[in-house]
């Protein structure tokens, strides 16, 4: 099997402990997460040869950051240095009615100044497989949307397989932007992941009859909108994940996978959740995984699903879930039962 690479940002996340308000108390959990440095994790600790390309200053915080990839197995070895920041996000968990809170502080990042001179992805993509990023990392700029447009090329020129999860995020760009970058980009993109609002945000593309805000999703709509993906760029899979949010503790999970020929959705999970954020980056890190070992459509969304829902009980952003335990889950398991 070859290389994975992931590329984007990967940031200081600052947290009260538990449910507490910001500065309920004098206290701040001090963790990294990101978008693609979190699927590097979850494939890190599937046993794949996992790389996460970024740009990180030099100082303590970075290699702080740079520390904590390693304690899990991801390649560190393509992450330039420099710059004076790392970003910050500051997260307040919801619970029941309250809905969590992210406030972003990453204007002026290492990763937000970088230049395409940073990276040599044709030495990055030799005997690389497969290449990951989302949509949050071209939104930190137009110089990472030329980043990302190299990145992609060179990948194609390497013949490496590229996954992209939309992923829109309205505190960074407008949907203007977002279109218009994520169109020249999803040329180059094998396999697409959204969810029930990011293709509509970028391109547009709704599902019918469903009410987000509400708690109501109408599946079917959802092939609709798989249909319309794969037709605009040619994808080879369309991967929707499809939440049904009760409240920001109870959330119904499920999610689909369309290769051009068949819709398959996975069984539905009903998750009491301990932390969701970077629960739509083990989905794809799950999706991933299965799609390099060969599994076919349904297995792969089973996967993909199980994995996620495991995340969702986990505390951080990253994914401590071994393959065993997805399968386990994915197979029928969902008890929770003492492992004894």
């Amino acid at each position: 099997m070859g290389r994975i690479v992931t590329f984007g940002e990967i940031m200081l996340r600052l947290a009260p402990n538990g449910y507490y308000r910001f500065f309920q108390n004098d206290q701040l959990q001090a963790t990294f997460g990101g978008g693609e440095a979190n699927v590097a994790v979850s494939l890190a600790n599937y046993g794949c040869d996992v790389a996460f390309v970024t740009k990180l200053p030099g100082h303590a915080i970075g290699q702080a950051a740079v520390n904590n990839l390693r304690y899990f197995g991801v390649d560190t070895s393509y992450i330039a240095r420099g710059g004076d920041r790392v970003g910050i996000y500051y997260l307040e968990k919801g619970a029941s009615q309250r809905g969590s809170v992210c406030i972003y502080d990453r204007a002026h990042s290492a990763i937000q100044e970088a230049s395409p001179s940073d990276f040599d992805w044709d030495k990055i993509f030799e005997g690389a497989q497969w290449f990951h990023f989302t949509g949050i990392t071209p939104a930190l700029g137009e110089n990472l949307v030329n980043i990302c447009l190299d990145a992609c090329k060179a990948a194609k020129a390497h013949g490496v397989k590229i996954s992209c999860d939309l992923n829109y995020r309205g505190k960074l760009w407008t949907r203007e932007q977002a279109g218009e970058a994520m169109t020249k980009l999803c040329e180059y993109v094998d396999v697409c992941i959204s969810n029930e609002e990011d293709a509509k945000d970028v391109f547009g593309i709704e599902a019918d009859g469903s009410d987000i805000t509400g708690g109501k999703l109408n599946t079917e709509g959802y092939t609709s909108v798989a249909r319309q993906l794969q037709e605009k760029f040619k994808f080879e899979k369309v991967a929707i994940t499809l939440r049904t949010s009760i409240s920001a503790n109870d959330n119904d999970w499920q999610g689909m996978l369309y290769d051009g020929k068949e819709f398959c959705f996975s069984k539905k999970y009903h998750l009491r959740i301990v932390d969701r954020v970077g629960g739509g980056d083990s989905f794809g890190g799950g999706l991933i995984y299965s799609l390099v070992n060969g599994y076919n459509t349904q297995d792969a969304i089973e996967f993909a699903v199980a994995a996620s829902a495991l995340k969702h009980s986990v505390e951080g952003d990253f994914n401590r879930v071994t393959v065993d335990e997805v399968k386990k889950l994915a197979g029928g398991d969902a008890s929770g039962r003492v492992q004894r």
